[in-house]
């Protein structure tokens, strides 16, 4: 810092402590209003990854074949499933829940169409005649359990294999404005990523974005009503059966439940923790106090600014408040330990010659001391959350960025706060007694010096090791993993698993081949239309609706349900196997099928043919559904596998077949994620290594700062990959946690050793020195974040589990490194230049 910095510094913050404090409490004064504003968001719309064109193709699929937006209630009761009081309590269930406003329709056993029960023929089922559902006054219900559970729709589908559960499906009404909404926001950013956008668009696509983002917010709140209502009815019929509720807007809703429950009492758990780690450490009712203010405004302010801009936390995101309450304490840790450090000087060494050194010029030193490496700590975290922001996942974005503002606030508040409330307190008297963590680091140290060369061997197996592991990591993991057993999500997604056909959905589109006509292949109707068709209609080809590829499509499927990771395929497939059921075993004709299009009754139309085949019949969907508890599941080559075989083994044109559905959506994330942060973390490394070149003005000093905290990165990550745990959404980011934090040690130490060798002029003194200092400072602040983020293996959300404990296990690592592999480098490098002789 200048002079002329210092000088403004002292006069407005250790001069006029009172001023200082009184501008600290009018900031946290106006965000603490805005605090209760603080809003959550589980929703699919902040998992997504922008820019994708497998979301383009997914949403467009989704206005063609209809929404995926829809709950599923999983039955099983206590009687027989076909007995008349079960049937009965099905349809009260069912009733109960159309009825809401909401709903659209509620499909189950009760309703859909039965075409064996009894059999009815090729002609009854083009005419309607004959065609029962449950309800129908005379259907037999022993034929109808027979028909569910042989029928290639209802088996495994609406019915488990044993008869005893079935499937309510809960389809919601669309929301016509959010619908509006979302497709003129995306028009805009699309023009914008091909094109670029005009001064007048981008400001029609900021307020569109802005409005959006305003009714995206009531949307997920009402969504969030309806779980609750869904719920609350659920509860009534409990007592006649089991119950499960599953879909995306119920894991929405449980997702922010657990976000609420992380922030609170993590939140709370960690503050719980740090008031008794700064017990331990500092034995004293103020430094007690300061810190915990200190934690506490810095949450206050910047929980309160995410309130007052509408910045919605995420899942990535909900252990802001954890990481941030750490990393202050981190800094008022250093602060505290460097201010008692010169008052025991103050004491032992200059009490005679400079008796009147009081409080003010004191923490004035601390202050101007510490500037300078908690400033470089604070930036080079910064940097390393930086590299968050350049993913194309908006909550990854937003999460790096909201640490970057927050320790920004934090550092800013801090500088002010803490010393101008200390200049207000007493000099603290100086206790002589010994230190544990002094005897420990003062060991950790002893054994360094001895054994500098052995301590740098065995890092370097470590990194070899690490490496090995890093080769390892895999990017894949099972959606139902990232659940407690006890939690109603896992519950309900194992059911639907084993007795249901699975749950996240995959799809497959295959368009028509151009280059083919289909009216060669296929012809439309080759004889006058016995049923009248209106004058003026055109006869239209159908590409796929035809029995050469009506049999390529059930090829298809079969192929789909003999692979273990798939559960129900839903295709066209399914109205072959009931065409030929009611014909004979015998696929009908061309013609037949063109009358059957054309004249098929609603019921059956809507359930066998326009969720597998567009309007115009040129392009067919096949839809399956994935067995998440599969332990062999792995998202990606899955979709290479079926794609290699639709190009290669069926011969389709490449361009023709488009994977889909919210697994590609959600494999594609995974990957982006990981392909961006390998390639950012060494930019990341680049960048830390230029500032410490800045701050250290050696180079080889700035290397030897930087390798104890790739170490730590590399252990971390090794063990990962050792373990077999994959990266996920939240896990992904302790590289860049782990970077952005261990660096502070390294940068702290050496600051510290450059001053003390000038007084030492000895590399080993200079090490006993550094480690009986700011080891023990290190030492404080690594204990605490290992611990406080330790905390986090209490949540329910198991990706928070492992981002807690293996975040704890790299800050230990990193402890560890830099006070001995940082302390061993510098002896055989000895990057300051020679001792003087």
């Amino acid at each position: 810092m200048s002079p002329l910095l210092l000088r403004l510094y002292r006069a407005i913050v250790i001069d006029r402590p009172v001023v200082a404090l009184g501008l600290v409490f009018v900031l946290v004064a106006f965000f603490a209003l805005y605090v209760p504003d603080l809003k959550l968001d589980a929703s699919s719309e902040s998992i997504i990854l922008e820019h994708d064109e497998a979301l383009k193709y997914y949403r467009a699929s989704r206005k063609i074949y209809g929404s995926d937006d829809f709950l599923i209630v999983v039955y099983t009761p206590h009687d027989d499933l076909f007995s008349p009081s079960s049937l009965a309590h099905l349809k009260k269930l069912r009733d109960e829940l159309a009825r809401m406003d909401s709903v659209q329709a509620v499909h189950t056993i009760l309703d859909v169409p039965l075409v064996n029960s009894p059999k009815v023929s090729l002609l009854e089922l083009k005419d309607g005649d004959g065609i029962r559902t449950l309800e129908t006054p005379g259907t037999d219900r022993e034929l109808a359990r027979k028909e569910f559970l042989e029928s290639p729709v209802y088996q495994n589908n609406l019915i488990s294999p044993d008869g005893r559960t079935t499937a309510l499906q809960v389809i919601f009404k669309e929301d016509e404005t959010y619908t509006a909404l979302l497709n003129k926001r995306n028009r805009l950013r699309e023009k914008e990523a091909e094109s670029g956008l005009s001064s007048e668009e981008a400001a029609t696509l900021e307020s569109a974005e802005q409005t959006f983002h305003e009714y995206h917010a009531t949307v997920v709140e009402a969504e969030n009503k309806d779980i609750e209502v869904v719920r609350d009815i659920l509860d009534k019929y409990r007592g006649d059966a089991q119950l499960y509720l599953g879909g995306a807007r119920m894991i929405v809703a449980d997702m922010i439940s657990f976000i609420e429950h992380d922030i609170a009492t993590f939140g709370v758990g960690i503050l719980g923790f740090l008031l008794a780690a700064l017990i331990y450490f500092f034995r004293s009712l103020r430094w007690v106090l300061l810190s915990m203010s200190c934690c506490l405004i810095s949450v206050v302010v910047m929980v309160g600014y995410l309130g007052f801009v509408d910045w919605r936390v995420t899942v990535i995101s909900s252990n802001f408040v954890s990481l941030l309450l750490i990393i202050t304490m981190s800094l008022i840790i250093h602060l505290i330990v460097r201010y008692r450090l010169l008052n025991e000087v103050r004491y032992r060494i200059l009490k005679e010659e400079a008796p009147k050194v009081d409080q003010k010029t004191l923490v004035f030193h601390t202050m101007k001391e510490m500037t300078k490496p908690c400033f470089y700590t604070a930036i080079t975290t910064i940097v390393a959350f930086c590299s968050l922001i350049v993913s194309d996942i908006r909550p990854v974005v937003d999460f790096g960025w909201m640490m970057t503002i927050g320790i920004a606030l934090a550092f800013s508040l801090n500088f002010v706060y803490f010393p101008a409330v200390l200049v207000l307190l007493k000099p603290e008297k100086v206790s002589m007694r010994t230190d544990a963590t002094k005897a420990f680091t003062m060991a950790v140290g002893d054994f360094t010096i001895r054994h500098a060369k052995p301590v740098v061997l065995v890092c370097v197996v470590l990194a070899v090791l690490g490496g090995m592991g890093i080769a390892q990591l895999e990017v894949e993991n099972r959606f139902i993993d990232h659940f407690k057993s006890t939690t109603e999500i896992y519950q309900g997604m194992e059911l639907v698993d084993t007795k249901l056909g699975g749950t996240i959905p995959l799809d497959f589109v295959i368009d028509a081949d151009e280059t083919i006509d289909a009216s060669a292949e296929a012809p439309s109707d080759p004889f006058e239309d016995p049923f009248g068709q209106e004058e003026g209609a055109t006869e239209e080809t159908s590409y796929w609706f035809n029995g050469h590829r009506l049999t390529q499509v059930e090829t298809i499927h079969d192929y789909l349900e003999s692979i273990p990771e798939v559960g129900k395929v839903l295709s066209l497939a399914m109205g072959t196997k009931v065409l030929k059921q009611v014909n004979d075993g015998r696929m009908p004709e061309d013609y037949e099928l063109a009358l059957l299009r054309k004249y098929v009754p609603e019921e059956v139309k809507n359930a066998l043919l326009d969720p597998y085949l567009s309007p115009d019949a040129n392009q067919t969907r096949l839809t399956m559904r994935l067995i998440e508890s599969a332990p062999t599941l792995k998202r990606k080559e899955l979709i290479e596998r079926i794609r290699r075989y639709l190009v290669e083994d069926m011969g389709f044109a490449e361009t023709t077949v488009h994977p889909t559905g919210m697994a590609v959506l959600y494999s594609h994330l995974l990957h982006s994620l990981y392909r961006s942060q390998i390639l950012t973390m060494g930019t990341v490394f680049v960048s830390i290594l230029l500032m410490f070149i800045v701050l250290f003005r050696r180079i080889l000093l700035a290397i030897v700062a930087i390798l104890p905290n790739l170490l730590a990165a590399c252990a971390v990550l090794g063990l990962m990959g050792w373990w077999g745990i994959p990266l996920d959404i939240m896990t992904i980011t302790i590289a860049a946690i782990t970077v952005g934090i261990a660096v502070d040690h390294a940068i702290h130490y050496i600051h510290r050793f450059q001053v003390e060798f000038v007084r030492h002029q000895t590399y080993r003194e200079t090490v006993v020195a550094c480690h009986g200092s700011i080891g023990r400072a290190i030492y404080y602040t690594a204990l605490t974040i290992t611990v406080g983020f330790s905390i986090l293996a209490f949540s329910n959300f198991i990706p928070t589990i492992y981002f807690g404990l293996l975040t704890g296990f790299a800050m230990m690592v990193a402890l560890m490194s830099n006070l001995t592999l940082l302390a061993a480098l510098l002896m055989i490098l000895k990057p300051l230049g020679p001792e003087p002789t």
